[in-house]
């Protein structure tokens, strides 16, 4: 995880990703990508640091010239744990109903907070909508039916 986020941190300078974009395309030495990109030379060389430091790019020397390649390997890899976390997301089921319960502030001011602690964590408990939830669920989840923070103003029928 730590390496996905020096790689992501890497390429989300907008130089650096134009740079890695032209790239894969082409193999290119530092002067044609510097002129391309319309910076100069030194510029790209640091760009090119940062990124071969995270293994994105590759400089293989031809010549007199280093012309820089991207290490496709390290790229899948990058969009496959970005796959996984998107795939764990999906199998985490549904989201919380309850993302913005109204209150009153210490001002008097309706202040929108996120969900409620205790539903998130027993969503089984709470499953509909905060209007939804029965006088038992509410307080099984929250102990109190009149201070209920997700759904306002429901009360304990007898």
């Amino acid at each position: 995880m730590n390496h996905l986020l020096t790689a992501l941190k890497a390429i989300a300078d907008e130089t650096r990703l134009k740079l890695l974009d032209m790239l894969l395309a082409q193999d290119l030495c530092g002067r044609a990508a510097a002129k391309r990109l319309g910076i100069s030379e030194a510029a790209v060389s640091q760009h090119l640091k940062i990124l071969k430091d995270v293994g994105l790019v590759l400089g293989e020397k031809r010549g007199y010239w280093t012309h820089y390649s991207v290490q496709a390997g390290v790229l899948e890899e990058i969009t496959a744990e970005l796959d996984r976390m998107t795939e764990r997301s999906a199998n985490a089921g549904r989201k919380c109903s309850r993302v913005h319960a109204q209150r009153k502030g210490y001002t008097g001011k309706e202040v929108k907070t996120m969900c409620c602690k205790p539903c998130c964590e027993q969503p089984e408990k709470l499953k509909g909508k905060p209007g939804e939830c029965t006088p038992a669920q509410i307080k099984e989840c929250h102990g109190d039916v009149k201070k209920h923070p997700c759904g306002g103003e429901k009360k304990e029928q007898k």
